[in-house]
């Protein structure tokens, strides 16, 4: 079923701006959705992941639901915390997505 939501959000997609927001945003959400799945695979509430890495239960709880400007650092400490390591990869990203961000930085 198309919703009125879904016409306009297909039509803001049009938009190479609006689209380069949500793909940035949706690339930060997918940090905090993997330390909030972590932390309920081993049944740990914010507080006791915080006490375990060392940092306070609002920065546990920013991590998973907005997190900006992480220090890998702070990472290093979640992630030894949920007996896990940090990896980072570079994951080249299609023509067509190239030739829209470089549209958008000269806009």
């Amino acid at each position: 079923m198309t919703t009125r939501w879904n016409l306009f959000y297909r039509k803001q997609m049009e938009d190479p701006r609006f689209k380069e927001l949500v793909e940035r945003e949706i690339e930060a959400l997918q940090l905090g959705v993997q330390i909030a799945r972590l932390r309920k695979k081993g049944k740990l509430s914010q507080t006791k992941l915080a006490a375990m890495a060392e940092m306070s239960a609002p920065k546990i709880s920013d991590l998973e639901n907005a997190p900006r400007n992480v220090t890998i650092g702070t990472l290093i400490r979640v992630a030894h915390a949920l007996g896990s390591r940090v990896e980072i990869n570079f994951v080249p990203v299609t023509a067509v997505a190239k030739s829209q961000r470089r549209c958008i930085r000269a806009a």
